[in-house]
């Protein structure tokens, strides 16, 4: 059997070509199980130490302290997304080049994510009031669709000639 599925050295699937046999279609590659983004849990923690630089110890601390903690596995294991290690490689940084306590980096991370948390918020509320305003919009041109457009010829207001007094009461 060939790599992509054929056998023979004309290359035809099997059960092709034989008499009384109809020709199949060729099925196209089933779509993908899992789909891997940067939040994706991949790395075991000696991967993630490498990526990372840092030692195996060091991601266990990390993990304790709740500064960079990875989901874990059925048997409790540890692993790391993309995010994990850029996460480990800024805490790093923050605390080598910046001299930042881990106290700080924990205050500044959960500081980092709530702005995060708010700006999504913000394009929440952003986009529910555009909907807003869009339907509103389309209610009031609704309302002007709606008046008659009808010609009403103008009558002036006959003149008269009545004198009214007014006296006060006493």
């Amino acid at each position: 059997m060939t790599p992509d599925g054929t056998i023979g050295p004309a290359g035809a699937p099997l059960g092709e070509g034989l008499p009384g046999s109809a020709p199949r279609a060729r099925r196209a590659a089933p779509p993908p199980q899992y789909v891997l983004t940067e939040d994706t849990p991949v790395y075991v923690i000696s991967v993630a130490a490498e990526l990372s630089g840092l030692h195996p110890q060091t991601l266990r601390q990390y993990d304790r302290l709740g500064l960079v903690c990875p989901d874990r596995t059925a048997g409790r294991g540890r692993r790391y997304s993309a995010r994990d290690i850029q996460q480990l490689r800024e805490v790093q940084r923050l605390s080598q080049d910046e001299g930042i306590n881990l106290a700080g980096i924990k205050r500044i991370i959960e500081l980092d994510n709530q702005v995060t948390a708010l700006q999504a918020r913000i394009t929440e509320l952003v986009d529910s009031l555009e909907g807003a305003a869009a339907a509103l919009r389309q209610r009031e041109a609704a309302v002007h669709a709606s008046y008659r457009r009808d010609l009403v010829p103008y009558q002036a207001p006959a003149q008269s000639s009545a004198l009214v007094v007014w006296r006060p009461r006493r």
